[in-house]
């Protein structure tokens, strides 16, 4: 996937949230709670997705590449009422969407990983929003899956920049070998994944097996989607189908990758 088309994926993800958001809203009564984000409402959600979006336009515009001081950072203040905290969304998506596609993939700016360039930037939002985009509509029952090449691309995300950064970030007990195994059942992705002392090894994937591979201690499969949103503690290890391997193993993954 390249930069036009992860841009094209943010717009309509973007899109997507929005009207997740109005349905959530226009359902009268109290704002409706994220299940899947406890102790949030979709007022919070939106608010979070929203400043993130700012935060890092004005990185963006500036070409920062350090952390920005807090101190500096003028950003406006979130709105209250649902149609103008709606609005305030859509804007600020649409902002950073139009000075992800003015600097393309390679301007170097500061992220929070070894990569440092904007690519990085809509790699990383594109997957958050799609996410998020899933929980918004949970929040109302009408949660739809993640497009297929953007859930691939999330799982790739996760095992090569995401596990070693969480394990980095909290305590995490060192890996003994263990070796997870994730096969998408709508594509021709296959992931295995080793954990070595305090590395995070992609041995193989994305993509077809080349050839014989050693035993998994837990293989799953399912929808890239569904592997996606169980990576980022979504769903239940319980929707995966365990074709391999100790099924208990499957939930020890979020010990090993601890959830930020």
């Amino acid at each position: 996937m390249d930069h036009i088309d992860r841009i094209s994926h943010f717009q309509s993800e973007a899109s997507a949230f929005e009207k997740a958001v109005r349905q959530a809203f226009d359902r009268g009564g109290p704002v409706p709670t994220v299940p899947s984000c406890p102790g949030w409402t979709v007022s919070d959600l939106v608010a979070h997705l929203g400043g993130v979006h700012r935060y890092l336009a004005h990185v963006l515009r500036e070409r920062l590449t350090a952390p920005p001081d807090p101190a500096g950072l003028d950003l406006p203040q979130v709105p209250a009422a649902p149609d103008a905290l709606t609005e305030w969304f859509a804007q600020g998506a649409r902002e950073l969407a139009e000075l992800l596609r003015e600097l393309g993939p390679d301007t170097p700016v500061w992220t929070w990983s070894a990569e440092q360039t904007s690519g990085f930037w809509l790699r990383m939002q594109l997957i958050e929003l799609a996410v998020h985009r899933w929980d918004a509509q949970s929040a109302t029952g009408t949660a739809g899956p993640l497009h297929p090449g953007v859930a691939a691309d999330a799982v790739t995300q996760t095992v090569e920049v995401m596990a070693p950064a969480r394990r980095s970030w909290k305590v995490a007990p060192a890996g003994t070998g263990e070796r997870y195994r994730f096969r998408s059942t709508d594509g021709p992705e296959t992931w295995t994944v080793v954990f070595a002392a305090d590395e995070v090894l992609l041995e193989c994937g994305p993509g077809p097996e080349p050839g014989p591979t050693p035993p998994a201690d837990v293989e799953a499969a399912g929808t890239a989607s569904d592997l996606a949103l169980f990576l980022w503690g979504r769903l239940p290890a319980t929707a995966l189908r365990v074709t391999g391997g100790d099924a208990t193993l499957l939930p020890h993954w979020f010990t090993l990758v601890p959830p930020v």
